[in-house]
């Protein structure tokens, strides 16, 4: 039987309660699916350094990491060598003992590179000398990379440019879950839109998104929205904005988990509102994913990485972060959602899923044709 291995220098969370948290488990789900057809055993090699070692020691004196496949690789937003509690690595030389042995047994290495926030003055929050001491310690990582793996994953094409690693580059399907929707009855002639995501950060775009609202419904109202968000990021706005929302009539509710499901039944679309900057461009929103699963067809700004997925297959409208253009988009999506519902229903699990991800890490790993 062949054998993968999965290596993720960090703790898996219990509670996967964002992207970062949910896709090494996805992953590993995935891949343990996809093992299952292909006759092929899944090893997952995880937790603290201390932990590594251990059953990295063990496996290798037991023979069970002999003939290994190919590997697949998760980094953090931190660098691996920080990732135990307290950022002190109890076993600082484990990755470097996995990667050693696995390139003398020349087994394909993948990793997938998941942020580069730390290059952005503007996003990096460290200062001073902290700041000088992390970007090298980064700068180690991407060296590291370099030297030990064949293949650099990335969110999305556009972040290549960003990634100093000379080695193969390559975005994977951003990864979803196929689901079978079955939708609400609607009790307003009006399309529903909806916003999940931050509301306290200009970036986000809520209050374009409001701007463009009031435009597309002031002859008569054609689109109604419900804003999903923290209940402390509502109570922090300012009376001016938290008024704006009740003016327009927006619904707002704070919900995660099955219930936000539930609702997303009751939808016809979504929006992705951010403005447009060159970090924005490549990264790849969570909440595009989750949208997607969900079958609701997407309206979102002019970001590169987003707009490829949303208009390669037709999943939705892309405008610019303007108000005039988002509200064309809502009159626009207003008549054609159906359409785009279409378009999700037939290619984004085949496309886009944890299971084309795991398949596309096989094909690149393998240089098989992809």
């Amino acid at each position: 039987m062949k054998k993968v291995l999965l290596y993720y220098p960090f703790e898996i969370a219990k509670n996967a309660n964002s992207g970062s948290k949910l896709r090494p488990k996805e992953m590993h789900q995935a891949f343990l699916s996809w093992g299952k057809e292909n006759d092929a055993e899944i090893l997952l090699l995880s937790g603290s350094s201390a932990a590594r070692e251990e059953l990295f020691n063990t496996w290798k004196s037991e023979g069970k990491l002999e003939d290994i496949w190919f590997c697949y690789m998760e980094n953090q937003t931190i660098p691996f060598w920080l990732t135990d509690k307290g950022h002190i690595p109890k076993k600082p030389l484990i990755d470097l003992k996995v990667m050693k042995f696995l390139k003398q047994k020349n087994v394909p290495v993948g990793v997938f590179y998941r942020d580069v926030y730390w290059k952005f003055d503007e996003l990096y929050p460290l200062k001073g000398l902290k700041k000088t001491i992390m970007k090298t310690v980064y700068r180690m990582e991407e060296s590291f990379y370099e030297k030990y793996c064949d293949v650099i994953f990335l969110p999305s094409d556009a972040m290549g440019e960003y990634v100093d690693i000379n080695k193969k580059k390559m975005a994977l399907p951003p990864g979803g879950n196929a689901k079978n929707i079955i939708k609400k009855e609607k009790n307003s002639a009006a399309a529903h839109g909806i916003y999940v995501g931050g509301i306290n950060n200009e970036d986000y775009g809520l209050f374009l998104l409001l701007d463009a609202l009031e435009l597309a419904n002031k002859d008569h109202r054609i689109c109604d929205l419900t804003v999903v968000c923290r209940e402390e990021e509502l109570a922090g706005l300012p009376s001016d904005k938290r008024n704006r929302l009740e003016e327009l009539n927006v619904t707002v509710k704070h919900l995660s988990g099955e219930a936000l499901n539930e609702l997303y039944r009751e939808m016809d679309f979504a929006f992705i509102p951010r403005y447009r900057s060159t970090y924005n461009d490549f990264s790849v929103p969570v909440k595009l994913v989750e949208y997607l699963s969900n079958e609701l067809p997407v309206i979102a700004t002019f970001c590169e990485a987003q707009r490829d997925i949303i208009e390669t297959d037709g999943y939705g409208l892309i405008c610019a972060d303007q108000a005039d253009d988002m509200a064309k988009a809502i009159e626009e999506m207003t008549g054609n959602t159906q359409i785009y519902r279409h378009n999700i229903k037939q290619t984004f699990a085949d496309k886009h899923s944890w299971l084309a991800r795991v398949k596309k890490v096989k094909s690149a790993l393998l240089k098989e044709e992809l």
